[in-house]
């Protein structure tokens, strides 16, 4: 997982030591600096004749760095990162190591990739929430929390909402699945095995029913059973599709989710990113999903995502057991691409 980005960032890094040029400078304590009368003229020199080191710095040399920076960006674009987003990663660490001066006798390494990891930072940390918190919220409140998944066909889609399902039951919630993706076929029978494995109620409708009408069907199913989360599943036909669109957008009229949560193929790369605009102008996002994470060589899906749209992502899918979907945490993100062996 994100094994081939991880070694482009190691080799970044090394880049950007070797860039580093020698600087003398002469530190002066700074109880010496506030001597300042003719008086205690001779008690500072007196003390600075015993200052007998005089410490040599490294500084980076952006200006050499900078056809490094332009030829990392198009490395970067060949591992899923949008173009446009590694030329901001680029950026924002040049700002940071601009002016930068490293004392001789420290980890010159640690200290630009602490840089290069504040950078990524930046982009990929977005305001998020936890959906078993609002889960716990909205059951508190005595209030009905819907959760509208969409993505196009292949992306693991069902799944997710299976994952998601048994993480809200392991936390004492159990939700309502709503098999609204009435246009694939074999979508219902997949999403009701999910539903007898995990152990949780399904709304169903004949194919070519209105999805509309079952996701309302299952939130009113909640409502007069006193279960409290509905979990509403979507077509997933190409995201370019004008009626999918439509379709999508009569179901949030109806069903009314406070969240729409858009699920995306890491292994997609770019197109993902192109996924997550065309869903987040055509019906809106209010939070990301990533699957086949564990998958992921490239590892460039995640980054350029979390950067591009500017919503949060929520979970990670890494496997395919029900276990296998991890909280997204920018931090723990941001220390797998830059941790151990960089």
């Amino acid at each position: 997982m994100l094994g081939r980005l991880k070694k482009v960032l190691k080799s970044l890094v090394n880049e950007v030591v070797k860039a580093e040029k020698p600087v003398e400078v002469e530190e002066v304590p700074k109880e010496v600096k506030k001597e300042t009368t003719k008086k205690q003229e001779k008690e500072k020199k007196g003390f600075l004749a015993r200052v007998k080191e005089v410490v040599a710095y490294k500084e980076i040399d952006v200006k050499k760095l900078e056809p490094i920076l332009e030829e990392y960006v198009l490395i970067l674009s060949e591992l899923d990162v949008a173009y446009e987003v590694a030329e901001q990663l680029m950026e924002e660490f040049k700002k940071k190591l601009v002016g930068m001066k490293i004392r001789r006798g420290t980890d010159e390494r640690e200290l630009v990739k602490k840089a290069l990891l504040e950078s990524i930072k930046t982009l990929v940390s977005v305001p998020s929430f936890d959906l078993v918190e609002e889960a716990k919220k909205a059951r508190a409140e005595g209030r009905i929390l819907k959760i509208m998944f969409m993505g196009v066909n292949g992306v693991g889609k069902t799944t997710t909402i299976a994952k998601v399902a048994y993480m809200l039951k392991r936390a004492g919630i159990t939700p309502v699945l709503a098999a609204a993706d009435t246009f694939r076929a074999g979508a219902v029978e997949q999403l009701k095995v999910h539903a007898q494995r995990i152990g949780v109620p399904i709304v169903t409708k004949p194919y070519g029913s209105d999805p509309a009408s079952v996701a309302y069907d299952a939130i009113e199913y909640a409502r007069s059973r006193g279960f409290n989360v509905v979990l509403i599943d979507t077509a997933g036909r190409m995201h370019v599709d004008v009626d999918l669109m439509n379709e999508l957008r009569k179901v949030a009229k109806v069903a009314e989710p406070d969240y729409k949560i858009l699920v995306l193929d890491a292994l997609t790369g770019n197109d993902a990113v192109e996924q997550a605009r065309f869903f987040d102008e055509a019906v809106g996002v209010d939070g990301v999903i990533l699957t086949k994470v564990d998958a992921d060589a490239k590892g460039g899906a995640v980054l350029s995502v979390a950067a591009t749209i500017k919503k949060p992502i929520l979970y990670l899918g890494v496997g395919q057991n029900y276990e296998d979907l991890i909280k997204y945490d920018p931090n723990w993100f941001v220390e797998k691409l830059l941790g151990e062996g960089l």
